[in-house]
């Protein structure tokens, strides 16, 4: 039944097909999305059993987005040429043995190996974003290509299940009951996904090839935007869980509790961002996320302060920092804003790049994640070196800074010196 040639048109059939690729693609990505950020909790205690310092655990958590990143164009190009539906399917069966090893590993350098074929699940971004596109019209595709982007909500998923199993069981049990998710997963795809021959594009594109793209400035423009609303996405997804419990001394279980409300909201929400941008236009709903992004970091930043002012009845003391229900807020409002930002982003290629949306969304995910593989270790590294944890949140605001003036060039000053000579020509 999957495998039929599939009717054109706005049939009733084409319409049930359209929205069960979509259902079983969200939950399929969702869960590949957990298992990407999977070590964002088993690798705590992962951290206090090898000793590591905090670049060493930047980098253990960072290993599935490296692979998960750089397998992305290739991924997006075999989706165009063989269709999302095979692609998808031997992504999630060639991570299940990865997951599954994982629980009896013993060495760093075990974790470090493991961890890059765990990756292979976070290539799936690419491959569903072109795969669900192509199912519904140009003024759908933003709404269905932000539902399917919900699936980063796996990010929470994983908070909420890898504490209960790893304060039951050990951390150990989590790959192993992650593993038969994935395969579950895997058969439910298969069973509840079409193919359309009409969606596939005749390509000889090589990776190499495809790199070339980055030429382009307005790709190279998409994957600065999207560095910051996935790469710091996935960098703060991963380092929550450990900032709570090292900067407010809270119970893993309650740390992972409160880092998804950075995770839940951006994920689910994103299908929201793609509505919006659907309606008000992508440039506008990034522009705004940015301004967000902008003022949230800003007060992430500042490091908690002892300030002593003298004054004639002696000295004045001054705490200035965020408690913990502040912080959570803030990374919340945060959280919301990249995932309609992530929205966004998608929509400019959709709109720019109809004919190989796969292949230039290969490249965006890719250079946003390796991004999210690069600041964690960036993060570790600054911890280290100064001891400050709101080091990380100074890194992000000075990126958004770059994102911010960039836009203002590439988009918006362009856009007015345009306007200008059209007047002065009328």
């Amino acid at each position: 039944m999957v495998n039929e040639t599939l009717p054109q048109g706005a049939s009733p059939q084409r319409t049930r097909q359209a929205w069960s690729v979509l259902i079983v693609s969200t939950f399929a990505f969702t869960v590949c999305f957990m298992v990407w950020m999977m070590f964002g909790v088993i690798g705590i205690p992962i951290k206090k059993m090898l000793n590591l310092n905090s670049t060493q655990f930047g980098l253990l958590m960072s290993m599935p987005v490296l692979t998960g990143s750089l397998v992305r164009v290739p991924l997006g190009i075999w989706t165009d040429k063989y269709g999302g539906r095979i692609v998808m399917a031997a992504v999630m069966a060639a991570t299940v043995p990865a997951i599954w090893m994982m629980g009896y590993a013993t060495e760093y350098w075990h974790f470090l190996t493991i961890g890059l074929f765990v990756g292979l699940a976070g290539g799936s971004f690419s491959v569903g974003t072109p795969y669900v596109a192509r199912w519904f019209p140009k003024n759908r595709q933003g709404t269905a290509m932000g539902i399917y982007g919900a699936g980063n909500s796996g990010a929470a998923v994983n908070k909420f299940v890898a504490p209960v199993i790893l304060v039951a069981f050990g951390w150990t049990m989590v790959p192993q009951v992650y593993a038969a998710i994935m395969l579950g997963t895997l058969v439910l795809f298969w069973l509840f996904s079409y193919s359309d021959p009409a969606h596939l594009v005749p390509s000889n594109v090589k990776f190499t090839d495809q790199l070339k793209a980055l030429k382009d400035p307005k790709v190279l423009k998409y994957c600065q935007y999207y560095s910051i609303v996935f790469g710091g996405y996935v960098a703060l997804s991963l380092w929550m869980v450990q900032y709570y419990v090292g900067e407010y001394g809270l119970d893993i279980r309650v740390a992972a509790l409160l880092a998804a409300c950075f995770s839940l909201p951006g994920g689910v929400l994103r299908a929201v961002g793609g509505v919006m941008s659907d309606k008000f236009g992508a440039h506008k709903v990034t522009w705004w996320v940015l301004w967000v992004s902008w003022i949230c970091l800003f007060l992430l930043s500042y490091p908690p302060t002892d300030l002593v002012i003298h004054t004639d009845g002696g000295g004045l003391s001054l705490q200035l920092g965020l408690g913990v229900r502040w912080f959570t807020v803030l990374v919340m409002v945060l959280g919301i804003a990249w995932s309609f930002g992530r929205a966004s982003v998608f929509k400019y290629i959709s709109e720019d790049y109809p004919d190989s949306i796969g292949a230039v969304t290969g490249v965006v995910s890719m250079v946003g994640g390796l991004a999210g593989f690069a600041l964690p270790v960036l993060f570790g590294m600054l911890l280290d070196a100064t001891g400050i944890r709101s080091s990380a949140f100074m890194v992000l605001y000075a990126w958004v800074w770059l994102s911010l003036i960039w836009m203002y060039w590439a988009e918006m000053r362009r856009t007015d010196v345009v306007q200008r000579k059209a007047d002065a020509r009328g």
